[in-house]
């Protein structure tokens, strides 16, 4: 059934139909009527038609590093909830934390013709610069900053700091750093330095025996936490890039009888599940990943309805949650 022959089946006019479709205003006899007639016929407008006529698509891409990943799955959350609202289906696109997908999902997403696109950033490569300068869509960016683009950020150099001032305030004064790659602004590199910021204001220095980089893993950062505790000279306290990291080397410790928190304090970033309920529930930093996502929905659309919207960087907060992992009683600090 076409667009002429259901306009004759509910006795109103094309215009008419087009206006219930899309929105427009109508008496309250017309569009009784179009429903009545939608209900009985279950017309619906061709999308292809619909996209013809409005330059869109009513699809939004989503490039994301893992599915496993419960930030990921937060963001995504928040996205949805947005985009849903304004009737648009989401294209994900998994890049299993590989730079080089995220560019290939770039250009796949533009010849799809999506209507706008929100990448969860890893790094950026001069490839990603080079997609960006041809893309010419609606991008905004979470969990990374780029120049002029859109981009919802957390404060991982805060979060970083008060979690390692936090440890340092108990006594600890060897400090251990289980980080991910400085190539990551975020996860790397700013906390990396809210680290430092912290170690700074109570006079130590960084030892880099002490520290070590890797995967966004349980499984690495239980391997790479061997690395730390295996040295003559221990940290009595640990600050782990994310909550999976630090569970890792949580394990580790307790293979290797270092009592928790009383020899060593750990932490991570990211409030996970399996933080929460951990053998020492671990203290952490909560990110707020959904409001990540509902956001830069909202920041998508508005570009999407006006292109020529100047580009906006909001920076969450977070919040500190101290659980076990760090509790030492006042006797047990130094």
């Amino acid at each position: 059934m076409n667009i002429t022959e259901f306009a004759a089946y509910a006795g109103v006019s094309k215009a008419a139909v087009s206006r219930y479709f899309n929105g427009g205003y109508l008496s309250a006899e017309k569009r009784q009527a179009i429903q009545k007639a939608v209900e009985e016929t279950g017309y619906h407008p061709s999308e292809s038609a619909r996209s013809i006529r409005t330059h869109r698509t009513g699809l939004i891409g989503v490039i994301l590093p893992k599915l496993s990943s419960e930030s990921c799955a937060r963001v995504t959350e928040g996205i949805s909830q947005i985009t849903a609202q304004e009737g648009y289906q989401l294209l994900l696109g998994v890049t299993a934390n590989d730079p080089a997908k995220e560019v290939e999902y770039l250009t796949l997403f533009k010849q799809r013709q999506v209507d706008g696109i929100i990448l969860l950033a890893t790094i950026f490569t001069q490839a990603h610069r080079l997609a960006f300068d041809s893309l010419h869509l609606p991008l905004v960016i979470v969990g990374q900053q780029y120049p002029r683009y859109s981009c919802v950020c957390h404060d991982d150099l805060g979060a970083a700091y008060a979690l390692t001032k936090l440890m340092l305030s108990q006594g600890a004064r060897r400090p251990g750093y289980l980080g991910v790659t400085t190539q990551d602004e975020a996860a790397g590199k700013e906390r990396y330095q809210g680290f430092l910021k912290a170690l700074s204001e109570f006079h130590l220095r960084p030892d880099p025996r002490l520290m070590c980089t890797a995967q966004f893993t349980i499984d690495d950062g239980y391997t790479q936490a061997q690395k730390l505790l295996e040295g003559a000279r221990r940290p009595d306290c640990l600050f782990c890039a994310t909550d999976n990291i630090a569970i890792g080397a949580m394990q580790r410790c307790r293979e290797l009888g270092i009592s928790i928190p009383d020899q060593m304090m750990i932490c991570g970033v990211g409030d996970t599940k399996i933080g929460q309920v951990a053998a020492f529930a671990l203290t952490t930093a909560r990110l707020h990943y959904k409001t990540a996502g509902m956001d830069a929905a909202r920041l998508l659309l508005t570009q999407i309805a006006n292109r020529e919207t100047p580009s906006k960087i909001l920076r969450l907060d977070y919040e500190i949650l101290t659980r076990e992992s760090t509790n030492r009683k006042p006797s047990e600090t130094m």
